[in-house]
């Protein structure tokens, strides 16, 4: 493992600082570094390599800042086959696992081959309009179909493989990867899903129905969302970060993408652990 690539969020010192330092120590280890062009002028001009192609380069892909930073990464990835390093600069940090105490030591191992990845399933949208193809997208964490502020109850018909479920009548529904279950989803009265899991949860947003619970499907499945509504102020998000405007009965349709995410597992900790740190389980 020779050539190691370096995502910074922008604009927080903190993250600048540690990849000014990452990069010089990378370098005494004769590890090639291709930094983020976004913040490359800042820190080494000459080791610039755009976000969008940086997977085609590397061998490790290093995260320095929140879960934020990390999706956007993943997104640019592109299916490469590229683990991630994701060092948690920000708040909560359930994807940014790994601490800066923990980065020089997990490196270590990293460059000797001693590291343990986990696969993360990912999810494939595709937006239609009148039988056209008008978006196309990957996502880590989740796919939102929502209602804008002032906009009233939207309509949301879903159908699983063909088959009607049901019609959602609230503020809009989430649909997650186990990723994502801990996010928006989590919020929403969603359960918590073992990351490495392959399957889709769906969780309605405010539903009118209170009966209307999450349900969670097989990863084979084919979801398909149809806005009912004349409301034309509906917005589809992914991964909170990127997204369109849904028409009346635009198709959203989901499944699972042909590639995953993956993850260098911390060796100081499991996913347990996170979860009781993050949560704060047993605190009172």
């Amino acid at each position: 493992m020779n050539r190691i690539g370096i995502v910074v969020k922008p604009n927080k010192e903190e993250a600048l600082s540690v990849a000014r330092e990452l990069t010089s120590w990378l370098a005494k280890k004769k590890v090639r570094v291709y930094l983020d062009s976004i913040v490359a002028p800042s820190i080494h001009p000459s080791l610039s390599c755009p976000r969008e192609e940086i997977g085609r380069w590397v061998d490790l892909l290093i995260v320095l800042g929140g879960d934020g930073t990390l999706l956007s990464a993943a997104r640019h990835l592109e299916g490469e086959k590229v683990p991630i390093l994701g060092v948690n600069l920000g708040a909560l940090g359930f994807l940014t696992e790994t601490t800066l105490e923990e980065l020089y030591p997990v490196l270590e191992r990293a460059l000797e081959g001693n590291m343990e990845t986990e696969g993360r399933m990912k999810l494939h949208v595709t937006v239609l309009r009148r039988g056209d193809k008008v978006g196309e997208y990957a996502v880590l964490n989740d796919v939102v179909i929502s209602k804008s502020v002032l906009a009233r109850i939207i309509n949301l018909r879903n159908s699983i493989n063909g088959a009607y479920v049901t019609t959602y009548r609230g503020d809009g529904v989430i649909i997650s990867t186990p990723t994502g279950s801990t996010a928006y989803s989590l919020a929403a009265g969603g359960p918590i899903v073992y990351p490495s899991m392959d399957l889709v949860l769906i969780t309605p947003i405010c539903p009118h129905t209170l009966t209307n619970r999450p349900l969670v499907i097989p990863d084979r499945a084919t979801v398909e969302f149809t806005l009912e509504t004349e409301e034309s102020d509906v917005r589809l998000t992914l991964d909170g970060q990127v997204g369109c405007d849904i028409l009346p009965f635009d198709r959203v349709v989901i499944t699972k993408a042909q590639n995953h995410v993956f993850f260098i597992k911390s060796p100081f900790k499991d996913y347990f652990e996170i979860l009781r740190t993050k949560l704060k389980w047993g605190e009172r």
